[in-house]
């Protein structure tokens, strides 16, 4: 019989499936620090109010979802203390979002989860390693286009 050699996993396989580690990792690590009922696409969320206080209007169409998909999403966040809504000073007819407390809370428990992740990395690879790994991946996200259409598929699907 011959033996068959096996092909090495293909490379996008290998990062779809180190990304959706990484996620259980961090998923598991802010569950143990009180927020378990984190969806899906909080995260994007999250970073997007870190730095603006967008309607949800607009916030739908930064992430490139539906605004009936946004509308549920908000509903979920705003219940569970992640997301306040604020009258917009200009317009009594917008809500302003933005983080609350507990969203505020949960985004810095999830930015030191990354920032050991990379520590610790840096303890494996040394941290040539993880500058050589990190300009490499964001490379990669380069190679899709420009700044900001790379920075938006870095949103919910």
């Amino acid at each position: 019989m011959v033996e068959q050699k096996r092909q090495p996993v293909d490379f996008g396989i290998l990062l779809g499936v180190a990304y959706q580690g990484f996620v259980d990792l961090l998923r598991a690590d802010l569950a143990q620090r009180g927020f378990d009922d984190l969806g899906g696409a909080y995260g994007y969320v999250f970073r997007t109010l870190a730095e603006e206080e967008p309607s949800q209007r607009e916030l739908a169409r930064r992430l490139q979802i539906t605004d009936q998909g946004m509308a549920k999403i908000i509903a979920e966040m705003v219940e569970r203390r992640y997301v306040e809504r604020n009258p917009d000073p200009d317009d009594s007819r917008v809500k302003r979002l933005r983080l609350g407390p507990r969203g505020r809370a949960a985004l810095g428990a999830a930015r030191r989860f990354h920032r050991a992740f990379e520590s610790e990395l840096g303890r494996s690879l040394g941290k040539p390693g993880v500058r050589q790994l990190r300009g490499m991946l964001e490379r990669i996200v380069q190679r899709a286009g420009d700044h900001e259409a790379a920075h938006a598929r870095l949103r919910p699907t």
